[in-house]
């Protein structure tokens, strides 16, 4: 099911924001299925941007804010980059230990716990993004659960800005909602580890003439491209090194033979001696905004 989730900050917690629900309410005191908790946890009220649900642009505050229910969030676990292209959905797992009063019941149907992620300052981020569900938790003792979520990008429904590649900051939610899906009880730890969210690249390679006398000129030709997430098309990355590697026929190991930048169109080109069979490839170290990519290799037959 499509989640409707819009977030903001506010002095360092959250406030639920409920959106028409997509589904049947639980029959036990109307509390929400598991199913469509989610919807109601992921942030503070936004500024009305519930789109696609699942990233929102952050907003302006609210006023108000439920009490704690003393809960922590500690060894959270998160990719070190979350490769996001231009269409499909990208989903990221995030794992915690979630420490809560003995008298808390997490295996409530009005208990929600998930991650949380975003952009820029801790009391006012640029962007957050959390998951189509809640996370699932298992008790390890009476007050420490172990608990996995995910977080779900959406580039093709534009709450991803190109500026909004580089670091995020991990946080984590957990919040109990009474029968009019009020929350009760909720907190929101901040800064609990970081990851890339990166703009996903290409990189193409084509070595010819294909076969090459020996002692003739080689050209090995390419292009970088990444994704651009506001006009969902990947466009050429300028002006970034990219190394022009070879590898014998018979051996295990590529070698650098040159470093070659790429142009306002993101292609690349090298021109080298045919000397022995061999493949070629082309091999980008990444950006903090953009991923590490290498190509297969390109065998030449050198006569």
């Amino acid at each position: 099911m499509r989640i409707r989730v819009t977030v903001a900050a506010v002095s360092g917690a959250l406030v639920l924001s409920s959106f028409a629900m997509q589904s049947a309410q639980a029959e036990d005191n109307h509390v929400p299925s598991p199913k469509s908790r989610a919807e109601l946890v992921a942030g503070l009220l936004g500024d009305g941007h519930a789109g696609s649900g699942k990233q929102s642009r952050a907003a302006g505050p609210v006023d108000e804010e439920p009490p704690s229910l003393g809960v922590t969030f500690s060894n959270v676990k998160v990719a070190k980059a979350i490769k996001v292209g231009t269409t499909k959905q990208v989903t990221s797992t995030v794992t915690y230990t979630m420490k809560h009063p003995a008298r808390l019941k997490i295996t409530a149907k009005n208990f929600v716990t998930l991650p949380i992620l975003y952009r820029g300052s801790d009391d006012m981020p640029d962007n957050m993004a959390a998951g189509d569900a809640p996370a699932t938790c298992k008790a390890v003792t009476s007050t420490t659960a172990g608990c996995t979520g995910r977080v779900d990008f959406y580039p093709a429904e534009g709450w991803l800005l190109n500026s909004d590649a580089g670091t995020w900051k991990v946080s984590a939610a957990a919040a109990t909602l009474d029968g009019n899906e009020e929350p009760i009880g909720l907190d929101h730890q901040k800064r609990l580890g970081t990851t890339l969210v990166q703009r996903n690249s290409t990189l193409t390679v084509n070595a010819a003439p294909e076969p090459v006398k020996k002692g003739k000129k080689i050209t090995v030709t390419g292009k970088l491209a990444r994704a651009n997430w506001e006009t969902n098309k990947y466009a050429g990355y300028t002006g970034q090194p990219v190394k022009l590697q070879f590898r014998k026929k018979n051996a295990s190991s590529y070698t650098t033979v040159a470093t070659v930048k790429t142009n306002n169109t993101g292609e690349l080109k090298a021109t080298r001696t045919a000397v022995e069979d061999g493949y070629w490839r082309w091999s980008f170290a990444g950006t903090t905004t953009t991923n590490a990519i290498t190509t297969a290799g390109d065998f030449v037959d050198v006569k």
